[in-house]
């Protein structure tokens, strides 16, 4: 007597936009804004279908945030060169100091 094999395990659903979340999760770190759109995009697959998709809630929140900071760094950057500059050059005469120019 031979003993029956056992049933396969039933596929798990499938989840529309959870893959596309997952590469918005990674692309929120790499380059946020895409990040952030893509993660929008896996969301509003999955919101249909009745599934929660976490990576896409995740990658848009953390696309916004270092969109944000990448932001205020590309604002805030510069002014704090041209200070350290200007400081650099404060009390020398015009001209060529090594790799800094003032005048």
């Amino acid at each position: 007597m031979t003993t029956p094999a056992p049933a396969a395990p039933a596929a798990a659903p499938v989840v529309p936009g959870k893959t596309l979340g997952i590469v918005a999760l990674i692309l929120a770190f790499l380059a946020p804004l895409i990040g952030a759109i893509l993660g929008f995009v896996a969301k509003a697959q999955s919101k249909p279908a009745g599934f929660k998709n976490t990576p896409a809630t995740v990658a848009i929140v953390l696309g916004i945030i270092f969109t944000v900071l990448y932001v205020i760094l590309l604002i805030v950057l510069p002014i704090i060169t041209a200070a350290t500059l200007g400081a650099a050059c404060a009390g020398l005469e015009p001209g060529v100091y090594g790799d800094l120019t003032c005048g």
